[in-house]
Protein backbone atom coordinates (compact mmCIF):
# COMPACT_ATOMS: atom_id res chain seq x y z
CA UNK A 1 0.00 0.00 0.00
CA UNK A 2 1.26 3.51 -0.73
CA UNK A 3 2.54 5.80 1.75
CA UNK A 4 -0.02 8.75 2.94
CA UNK A 5 0.58 12.38 1.24
CA UNK A 6 0.19 14.94 3.33
CA UNK A 7 -3.03 16.66 3.84
CA UNK A 8 -4.50 18.78 0.58
CA UNK A 9 -3.63 22.50 1.24
CA UNK A 10 -4.55 25.57 -0.24
CA UNK A 11 -2.94 26.67 -3.36
CA UNK A 12 0.31 28.26 -3.28
CA UNK A 13 0.92 31.55 -4.07
CA UNK A 14 4.62 32.32 -3.94
CA UNK A 15 7.62 30.26 -4.62
CA UNK A 16 8.49 29.95 -1.35
CA UNK A 17 5.23 28.25 -0.71
CA UNK A 18 5.47 25.89 -3.16
CA UNK A 19 9.21 24.90 -2.12
CA UNK A 20 8.00 24.30 1.60
CA UNK A 21 5.45 21.91 -0.24
CA UNK A 22 7.48 20.13 -1.80
CA UNK A 23 9.79 19.56 1.07
CA UNK A 24 6.76 18.66 3.06
CA UNK A 25 5.72 15.86 0.42
CA UNK A 26 9.80 15.22 0.45
CA UNK A 27 9.62 14.48 3.87
CA UNK A 28 5.99 12.14 4.21
CA UNK A 29 6.87 9.93 1.30
CA UNK A 30 9.57 6.98 1.37
CA UNK A 31 12.54 7.45 -1.39
CA UNK A 32 10.95 4.79 -3.76
CA UNK A 33 7.37 5.82 -3.66
CA UNK A 34 6.42 7.25 -7.49
CA UNK A 35 5.31 10.47 -6.29
CA UNK A 36 8.56 10.77 -3.90
CA UNK A 37 11.01 10.19 -7.17
CA UNK A 38 9.19 13.13 -9.46
CA UNK A 39 8.85 15.48 -6.60
CA UNK A 40 12.80 15.03 -5.77
CA UNK A 41 13.46 16.61 -9.41
CA UNK A 42 10.78 18.46 -9.26
CA UNK A 43 12.18 20.10 -6.26
CA UNK A 44 15.38 20.89 -7.67
CA UNK A 45 14.49 22.36 -10.36
CA UNK A 46 12.28 25.15 -8.30
CA UNK A 47 15.12 25.78 -5.97
CA UNK A 48 17.02 26.61 -8.89
CA UNK A 49 14.39 28.61 -10.39
CA UNK A 50 13.75 30.82 -7.19
CA UNK A 51 17.64 31.16 -7.34
CA UNK A 52 17.58 32.71 -10.21
CA UNK A 53 14.17 34.84 -9.76
CA UNK A 54 15.92 36.80 -6.81
CA UNK A 55 19.10 37.27 -8.53
CA UNK A 56 16.93 38.66 -11.60
CA UNK A 57 18.31 36.55 -14.20
CA UNK A 58 14.98 36.28 -16.15
CA UNK A 59 13.93 38.94 -18.70
CA UNK A 60 10.75 39.68 -17.13
CA UNK A 61 10.85 37.86 -13.25
CA UNK A 62 7.50 38.32 -12.07
CA UNK A 63 5.94 36.26 -15.03
CA UNK A 64 8.44 33.52 -14.35
CA UNK A 65 7.59 33.54 -10.56
CA UNK A 66 3.47 33.10 -11.20
CA UNK A 67 4.14 30.48 -14.00
CA UNK A 68 6.07 28.45 -11.51
CA UNK A 69 3.14 29.00 -9.01
CA UNK A 70 0.39 28.11 -11.59
CA UNK A 71 2.20 25.48 -12.80
CA UNK A 72 2.81 23.75 -9.21
CA UNK A 73 -0.29 23.91 -8.14
CA UNK A 74 -1.53 21.99 -11.22
CA UNK A 75 1.04 19.37 -9.86
CA UNK A 76 0.05 19.80 -6.26
CA UNK A 77 -4.53 19.56 -7.41
CA UNK A 78 -3.14 16.18 -9.12
CA UNK A 79 -2.07 14.45 -6.08
CA UNK A 80 -4.27 16.08 -3.63
CA UNK A 81 -6.81 14.35 -5.99
CA UNK A 82 -5.73 10.79 -3.92
CA UNK A 83 -7.67 12.23 -0.93
CA UNK A 84 -10.81 12.80 -3.37
CA UNK A 85 -13.50 10.22 -5.28
CA UNK A 86 -11.59 9.02 -8.03
CA UNK A 87 -13.60 10.71 -11.10
CA UNK A 88 -11.68 13.82 -10.04
CA UNK A 89 -8.14 12.24 -11.16
CA UNK A 90 -6.61 14.24 -13.78
CA UNK A 91 -6.29 11.68 -16.94
CA UNK A 92 -2.45 12.90 -17.32
CA UNK A 93 -1.80 11.91 -13.89
CA UNK A 94 -3.73 8.57 -13.54
CA UNK A 95 -1.17 6.29 -14.69
CA UNK A 96 1.50 7.63 -11.95
CA UNK A 97 -0.54 7.90 -9.11
CA UNK A 98 -1.77 4.65 -9.66
CA UNK A 99 1.39 3.22 -10.25
CA UNK A 100 3.11 4.88 -7.68
CA UNK A 101 3.88 1.72 -5.22
CA UNK A 102 4.05 -1.09 -7.95
CA UNK A 103 6.94 -3.09 -7.55
CA UNK A 104 9.69 -3.42 -10.74
CA UNK A 105 8.97 0.20 -11.45
CA UNK A 106 12.43 2.04 -11.50
CA UNK A 107 12.50 5.64 -9.78
CA UNK A 108 13.74 7.04 -13.41
CA UNK A 109 10.64 5.81 -14.77
CA UNK A 110 8.64 7.41 -12.17
CA UNK A 111 10.53 10.48 -12.47
CA UNK A 112 9.95 10.60 -16.23
CA UNK A 113 6.32 9.94 -16.04
CA UNK A 114 5.97 13.08 -13.74
CA UNK A 115 7.74 15.33 -15.84
CA UNK A 116 5.44 13.91 -19.00
CA UNK A 117 2.30 14.41 -17.43
CA UNK A 118 3.53 17.97 -16.04
CA UNK A 119 5.20 19.32 -18.83
CA UNK A 120 3.35 18.18 -22.06
CA UNK A 121 0.32 18.50 -20.04
CA UNK A 122 0.05 20.94 -16.96
CA UNK A 123 2.53 23.12 -18.66
CA UNK A 124 0.74 24.60 -21.94
CA UNK A 125 -2.87 25.10 -19.25
CA UNK A 126 0.02 27.06 -16.81
CA UNK A 127 1.15 29.35 -19.49
CA UNK A 128 -1.88 30.22 -20.68
CA UNK A 129 -3.22 30.82 -17.17
CA UNK A 130 -0.89 32.74 -15.75
CA UNK A 131 -0.72 35.01 -19.80
CA UNK A 132 -4.68 35.62 -18.95
CA UNK A 133 -3.93 37.15 -15.43
CA UNK A 134 -1.02 39.07 -16.54
CA UNK A 135 -3.32 40.30 -19.38
CA UNK A 136 -0.77 39.74 -22.40
CA UNK A 137 0.28 36.85 -24.65
CA UNK A 138 2.89 34.10 -24.17
CA UNK A 139 4.59 36.09 -27.46
CA UNK A 140 5.45 39.21 -25.12
CA UNK A 141 8.68 40.46 -25.82
CA UNK A 142 10.99 38.03 -23.18
CA UNK A 143 8.48 35.41 -22.56
CA UNK A 144 9.84 32.79 -25.07
CA UNK A 145 13.72 32.99 -23.67
CA UNK A 146 12.64 33.26 -20.01
CA UNK A 147 10.70 29.86 -20.63
CA UNK A 148 13.39 28.61 -22.78
CA UNK A 149 16.43 29.21 -19.97
CA UNK A 150 14.24 26.94 -17.23
CA UNK A 151 15.24 24.27 -19.66
CA UNK A 152 18.88 24.11 -18.52
CA UNK A 153 17.60 23.63 -15.14
CA UNK A 154 15.56 20.66 -15.69
CA UNK A 155 17.91 19.12 -18.24
CA UNK A 156 20.45 19.32 -15.57
CA UNK A 157 18.06 17.51 -12.88
CA UNK A 158 16.88 14.90 -15.32
CA UNK A 159 20.34 14.15 -16.50
CA UNK A 160 21.05 13.61 -12.26
CA UNK A 161 18.10 10.92 -12.47
CA UNK A 162 19.52 9.20 -15.24
CA UNK A 163 23.37 9.22 -14.18
CA UNK A 164 21.46 7.80 -10.52
CA UNK A 165 19.96 5.25 -12.25
CA UNK A 166 22.84 3.99 -14.61
CA UNK A 167 25.72 4.38 -11.93
CA UNK A 168 23.64 2.08 -9.40
CA UNK A 169 22.97 -0.49 -12.19
CA UNK A 170 25.83 -0.24 -14.22
CA UNK A 171 27.40 -3.54 -12.59
CA UNK A 172 23.88 -5.06 -13.15
CA UNK A 173 24.63 -4.96 -16.70
CA UNK A 174 21.43 -7.64 -16.99
CA UNK A 175 18.36 -7.74 -19.37
CA UNK A 176 16.41 -5.88 -16.87
CA UNK A 177 18.85 -2.53 -16.90
CA UNK A 178 18.27 -2.84 -20.64
CA UNK A 179 15.23 -2.73 -21.30
CA UNK A 180 14.59 0.03 -18.55
CA UNK A 181 17.34 2.30 -20.59
CA UNK A 182 15.79 1.44 -23.54
CA UNK A 183 12.03 2.62 -22.34
CA UNK A 184 13.32 5.61 -21.07
CA UNK A 185 16.17 6.65 -23.68
CA UNK A 186 13.75 8.36 -26.14
CA UNK A 187 12.29 10.85 -23.56
CA UNK A 188 13.32 14.26 -24.01
CA UNK A 189 12.79 16.43 -21.87
CA UNK A 190 13.92 19.86 -24.45
CA UNK A 191 11.67 18.32 -26.96
CA UNK A 192 8.94 17.83 -24.59
CA UNK A 193 8.93 21.67 -23.51
CA UNK A 194 9.33 22.73 -27.20
CA UNK A 195 5.49 20.95 -28.18
CA UNK A 196 4.53 22.58 -24.84
CA UNK A 197 5.14 25.80 -25.85
CA UNK A 198 3.29 25.19 -29.24
CA UNK A 199 0.46 23.86 -27.39
CA UNK A 200 0.44 26.68 -25.27
CA UNK A 201 0.46 28.93 -28.50
CA UNK A 202 -2.52 27.05 -29.81
CA UNK A 203 -4.52 26.71 -26.65
CA UNK A 204 -3.96 30.45 -26.55
CA UNK A 205 -5.24 31.11 -30.05
CA UNK A 206 -8.70 28.82 -28.55
CA UNK A 207 -9.33 30.31 -25.50
CA UNK A 208 -12.39 32.13 -26.21
CA UNK A 209 -13.68 29.20 -27.68
CA UNK A 210 -15.05 26.99 -25.03
CA UNK A 211 -15.61 23.48 -26.90
CA UNK A 212 -12.28 23.48 -28.97
CA UNK A 213 -10.37 24.33 -25.94
CA UNK A 214 -12.63 21.94 -23.97
CA UNK A 215 -11.71 19.26 -27.24
CA UNK A 216 -7.77 20.17 -26.91
CA UNK A 217 -7.27 19.51 -23.18
CA UNK A 218 -9.12 16.65 -23.61
CA UNK A 219 -7.52 14.87 -26.28
CA UNK A 220 -3.82 16.47 -24.62
CA UNK A 221 -4.57 14.12 -21.39
CA UNK A 222 -5.48 10.96 -22.88
CA UNK A 223 -2.38 11.18 -25.25
CA UNK A 224 -0.39 12.12 -22.33
CA UNK A 225 -1.61 9.36 -20.11
CA UNK A 226 -0.97 7.09 -22.58
CA UNK A 227 2.58 8.08 -23.06
CA UNK A 228 3.15 7.94 -19.16
CA UNK A 229 1.45 4.36 -19.28
CA UNK A 230 4.45 3.27 -21.44
CA UNK A 231 7.20 4.63 -19.31
CA UNK A 232 5.73 3.09 -16.61
CA UNK A 233 5.76 -1.05 -17.93
CA UNK A 234 7.14 -2.57 -14.83
CA UNK A 235 10.22 -4.60 -16.68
Amino acid sequence: MAAALPAPAPPATTIAEVIARMQAIDEALPATDGVACFNRMYLQVTLGVAQQVQAAAFADPHFVAQLDVVFANLYFAAIDSLSAPASTMPLAWQPLLEARGTAGIEPIQFALAGMNAHINHDLPIAVVSTCTGLDSAPTAAGRHADYQQIDALLGAAEQSVRESFESKRLAEADAHVAAVANLVGNWSITAARDVAWDTALALWEVRHHDTVSALVTGALARSVGLASRMLLVAV
